[in-house]
């Protein structure tokens, strides 16, 4: 969708100039005349010369299963994300928010009840049908937010920050810092380097996981080709502060997330499950089981449906929140956080002793 609010907003990412469009499909910038695509229901405002560093979300190799296509019910660790989203953003009307990094787009069709009016950016061209519809998408860099400055009052970036290499991560903070209001806040769900000792049942789980591979009662082969672009640029928590300081924001609310529980659920479990589920299929359908991607495609189907596979996941949701009671408080790589934009990143203020620092 590409709504007049979202004209109003957005600007050329190569010149920063307001945009116009003459038609749906014809958006042009008014300062420098370049054309935008707009065909799709999704704004096009990459710029013209690519950063060298691209996420490996861009492989249509991750897309294969077609689970961007429709948005399914938040279970498991979405669930968990979305709710302590909820509990520190608290998005509601009034709102103007900004998903850095919406890919599907799911989570703006979770949090639509609210009232909030939501717009999502992302660099790879996997939105869902359903967000195209429903909500203003834009198809550019984090690095380079083809948006006025302050149009935003909240923001949030779910899975995404452990993407970056360091300049990178600066970069985005950074433009988040710009589009926010003053006293914006910003909602990230990422991890650091260092772990605390509950990693030890990450690990355990982990492990049990690989086990059950090599005996073919799973395939973890889509969560390592996921993961395989993990940077991971912050060392520890102290690092995370330095960092969001110097962007301009303080952490005002952090909570840890050690999924213990959620590791041997999400990787052993519902993995096993998913293999079950296709096996019964291609039983009903006599047709050979190929790869992972119709695995994942038939469990997928059966939660669609909320019969009693979405039941049960959503019983193993409940379960899951058993890591954020039993560790919320011990220090560990994974974490929500809440950040609260202070002023302008360390860059971009005033030199002390200067004019304009004195006033």
């Amino acid at each position: 969708m590409i709504s007049p609010a979202l004209l109003d907003i957005v600007r050329c990412p190569d010149c920063a100039g307001a945009l116009r469009a003459s038609a749906p499909d014809d958006v042009r910038c008014v300062s420098c005349g370049r054309p935008f695509d707009a065909a799709s229901g999704v704004l096009d405002l990459r710029p013209r010369e690519a950063f060298a560093e691209q996420t490996k979300y861009l492989d249509a190799a991750l897309h294969e299963d077609a689970r961007h296509e429709s948005i399914l019910p938040p279970l498991l660790g979405s669930k968990i994300r979305l709710d302590v989203l909820r509990r520190f953003l608290r998005p509601a009307a009034g709102d103007r928010i900004l998903d850095l990094g919406c890919g599907s787009g799911r989570t703006m069709a979770w949090v639509a009840g609210t009232g909030a009016s939501m717009t999502g950016i992302d660099i790879a061209p996997y939105f869902a049908r359903e967000a195209i519809d429903r909500f203003d998408l834009l198809l550019a860099d984090l690095r380079r937010l083809p948006l006025r400055d302050g149009a935003f009052t909240k923001a949030w970036s779910l899975d995404v920050l452990e993407h970056l290499t360091r300049p990178a991560l600066s970069g985005v903070l950074e433009e988040a810092n710009r589009v926010l209001t003053k006293g914006g806040a910003l909602f990230v769900y990422t991890h650091v380097r260092r772990n605390g000792w509950p990693a030890i049942g990450v690990r355990a789980a982990n492990a049990v996981a690989r086990a059950c591979e090599r005996v073919g009662l799973l395939d973890l082969s889509h969560q390592r080709l996921r993961k395989s672009d993990h940077v991971n640029p912050l060392a520890d928590h102290d690092d995370l502060a330095r960092v969001v300081g110097r962007s301009g924001f303080r952490i005002e609310r952090l909570t840890y997330y050690t999924p213990v529980t959620g590791a041997f659920i999400e990787n052993v479990l519902v993995r096993i499950g998913e293999r079950v589920l296709a096996g019964r299929r291609r039983r009903d359908a006599a047709a050979p089981d190929r790869d992972a991607t119709r695995r994942r495609a038939a469990a997928t189907s059966r939660v669609r449906r909320r019969g009693v596979t979405y039941v049960v996941l959503l019983a193993l949701s409940g379960l899951m929140t058993i890591d954020l009671w039993l560790f919320g408080r011990i220090r560990s790589g994974p974490f929500f956080a809440l950040l609260r934009k202070v002023g302008p990143p360390a860059a971009l203020q005033p030199e002390a002793g200067t004019a304009e620092a004195r006033t």
